[in-house]
């Protein structure tokens, strides 16, 4: 497994941006309440931790993912694609686009924590194998891998202590 590949990710932002945003999001994306058990913003809020770390949006390919301002003050005027929005879906996308080598945001995953760099995401996955939540690698302690996410929101908490989770999915995120 080749991890030493020329990346133009930029974890750094990436990190701030979850740091500034975790705890109160960001005005100018749609935020996604939580709805029963059908999810909320923490797909969203890792699409824009990417965006900010320089992902580009992608339009054209099988695998898009995007988000649209309207260009109104009403932010409910907004699109997006499912991947920008869906844990499953965003897993899958980055997934396949590592694979298929795709001019896109690549997710490559690896068998632990222990390879993870500020930046990476890490997904849970539930007892009939959808992911269904998602979360950025923020920070460490003596201990633990420290993630922020939305939904309910936090910041560099260890990940253990996010939602329940059948098995984890890391994910090391490149361009």
């Amino acid at each position: 497994m080749v991890l030493n590949r020329q990346n133009r990710y930029n974890r750094a932002r990436a990190v701030n941006y979850a740091r500034t945003y975790a705890l109160s999001p960001n005005p100018s994306f749609k935020y996604f309440q939580l709805y029963e058990t059908l999810g909320g913003d923490c797909t969203n809020f890792i699409s824009q931790c990417l965006l900010a770390g320089g992902a580009p949006m992608t339009y054209t390919t099988a695998y898009a993912w995007w988000y649209n301002k309207s260009g109104t003050y009403n932010i409910a005027d907004d699109r997006w694609s499912v991947p920008w929005a869906v844990a499953h879906s965003l897993y899958w996308t980055l997934k396949v686009n590592n694979e298929a080598k795709n001019d896109a945001v690549k997710g490559l995953e690896v068998s632990s924590v222990a390879m993870l760099e500020l930046g990476d995401v890490i997904f849970f996955e539930d007892d009939r194998g959808v992911m269904f939540h998602s979360t950025i690698v923020t920070g460490y302690s003596a201990t633990d891998t420290l993630i922020s996410q939305h939904t309910y929101e936090a910041m560099d908490i260890p990940y253990t202590k996010s939602w329940e989770a059948r098995r984890y999915h890391y994910l090391k995120i490149r361009i």
